[in-house]
This record gives C-alpha cells, sequence and structure tokens, in this order.
C-alpha cells in the first residue's frame, strides 16, 4: 500500500463537526488542536491500515490452507460434478 508522507503533504483547512464540550476540554491539554487532531488521525489510519493488512494476511492464509485440502483430499463437490 503506498502511503503519502503526512509530514511534507500540503495541509487545507477541513470541516468537522465536533462535540463543543470535548473540543474545549482538549483545548486544556494542548495549545494546537489541528496538529494533535492530525497525530491522532494519523495513529487511527495506521491501525486500519495494519487491521486490513492482518485480514488479508489471514484470508490468504485460510485461502492457502483450503487449497491444500482440496489438493490432498478432493473437494467436496467432486462426487457430485457431472462435467
Amino acid at each position: 500500500m503506498v502511503q503519502a508522507d503526512v509530514s511534507t503533504s500540503r495541509k487545507r483547512p477541513v470541516n468537522l463537526t465536533l462535540n463543543e464540550a470535548l473540543v474545549a476540554q482538549a483545548k486544556t491539554y494542548t495549545n494546537n488542536l489541528s496538529a494533535t487532531m492530525e497525530e491522532l488521525l494519523t495513529q487511527y489510519v495506521a491501525a486500519q491500515q495494519k487491521a486490513n493488512a492482518n485480514r488479508r494476511q489471514l484470508a490468504d492464509a485460510c485461502a492457502e490452507e483450503w487449497n491444500d485440502f482440496v489438493s490432498d483430499h478432493g473437494s467436496f463437490a467432486d462426487e457430485y460434478r457431472t462435467l
């Protein structure tokens, strides 16, 4: 998967709808809410990419095991195939 270098990517304003009280609380912990949100979003995207890669790896392993089983034992459908 190709990932853009977020540290050098162009930035632009975006509109978000966020809980006003939550934003007020967050501002007590950071003086740069945009940078904080960008860091959290970066972590979220990385976690989702890792989860997708793990699911793909699991699916590939499952398909490989199934193919090995079919190679060793044949397919259940073989006894019903008419072609």
